[in-house]
């Protein structure tokens, strides 16, 4: 039996049915109500943040869990390995969107599209509020998998110098340059716009601090579309009001929603989102295609040919 704990649209419940007319689905609005067919489940669709080791171990014929996001962070990665639960993800269907916002963001900072609002409100003509372009610059992307290439391509339709960095330090397509961690003093100096896409990891955690913030140009801009834990909350509003930085895009916080009090929300060179850089109508559509590719393969006993496979270690 497949469950779901994931809110579906109506077509999409359908098109599944229709599509694996053999196989029993039991669809659910959220974990608490689907939490009384768990111990029937062998397979769950989820968005991974109901889970916990509790509800895993009450899931005894759980073989396989699809995540139908990209993060992973609240997953319960110890239980599920000691069960040899398969997890798969939905890695990939965020790169339009948050490569298309990205651009954007670039695009409205670049032409000070707040500012210019604001003239509007005011009645305000004036012609010498300064405009740059993002052409010809250099963006560094933390992250060059598909969500950092795609936004690496993309600029390259501006002339941008790319900049990627990854542990591996291997070349990505539409990178001119990739860098490790030895290396990324290179992304942080050279870079007019700075993108994060890192997961959430224990590795990643804090990952852009204070001395990352001293290398930065005073012009920069950093977007944060990865994950808030990322970067050190605390070391980011000093850098900001010091300005070290010239402006920061943040779309995620270590703490969601960010708070009334926090003083990000009222910083004249910082663009708030309530994480939504991923968010798209064709979201779930792309998720449930993976979802039913890697279901053919499981039927067929070829889970090493499944996309997505999460290992345990890494927890993306």
């Amino acid at each position: 039996m497949i469950l779901s704990s994931a809110r579906l649209k109506d077509d999409i419940k359908e098109n599944l049915k229709k599509e694996f007319p053999e196989s029993e689905f039991r669809f659910y609005n959220k974990m608490k109500e689907a939490a009384a067919d768990l111990e029937h489940a062998e397979i769950l669709i989820t968005f991974g943040e109901d889970l916990n080791e509790e509800l895993v171990n009450r899931a005894k014929v759980l073989k396989w869990i699809m995540v139908i996001s990209a993060g992973l962070d609240k997953m319960p990665f110890d239980a599920l390995e000691k069960r040899n639960i398969l997890i798969t993800n939905a890695r990939g269907i965020h790169k339009t969107p948050m490569a298309e916002y990205t651009i954007s963001m670039m695009l409205q900072v670049s032409r000070k599209a707040k500012e210019m609002m604001e003239k509007q409100k005011e009645h305000t003509w004036d012609r010498k509020v300064p405009m740059t372009e993002i052409s010809g610059q250099t963006i560094g992307i933390l992250g060059t998998g598909a969500i950092g290439g795609e936004i690496a391509r993309l600029s390259k339709a501006f002339q941008m110098k790319t900049i990627g960095f990854n542990r591996s330090g291997k070349s990505v397509d539409h990178f001119d340059i990739i860098v490790d961690q030895e290396g990324i003093e290179q992304l942080y100096k050279e870079s007019d716009f700075i993108v994060n896409v890192l997961p959430s990891t224990d590795l990643t955690k804090g990952f852009i601090h204070a001395d990352s913030f001293s290398l930065m140009k005073p012009t920069s801009v950093l977007i944060n579309i990865g994950r808030g834990t990322t970067i050190a909350e605390g070391d980011l509003i000093a850098a900001l009001k010091e300005q070290k930085i010239g402006h920061a895009v943040l779309d995620v916080f270590e703490k969601e929603p960010l708070a009334e009090d926090s003083p990000l929300w009222d910083m004249e060179n910082v663009t708030i989102t309530p994480h939504i850089s991923g968010i798209s109508p064709q979201y779930q559509a792309r998720a449930l295609e993976i979802f039913s590719m890697n279901y053919k393969l499981y039927l067929k006993n070829q889970l090493s040919d499944m996309v997505n496979i999460i290992p345990y270690d890494r927890g993306y």
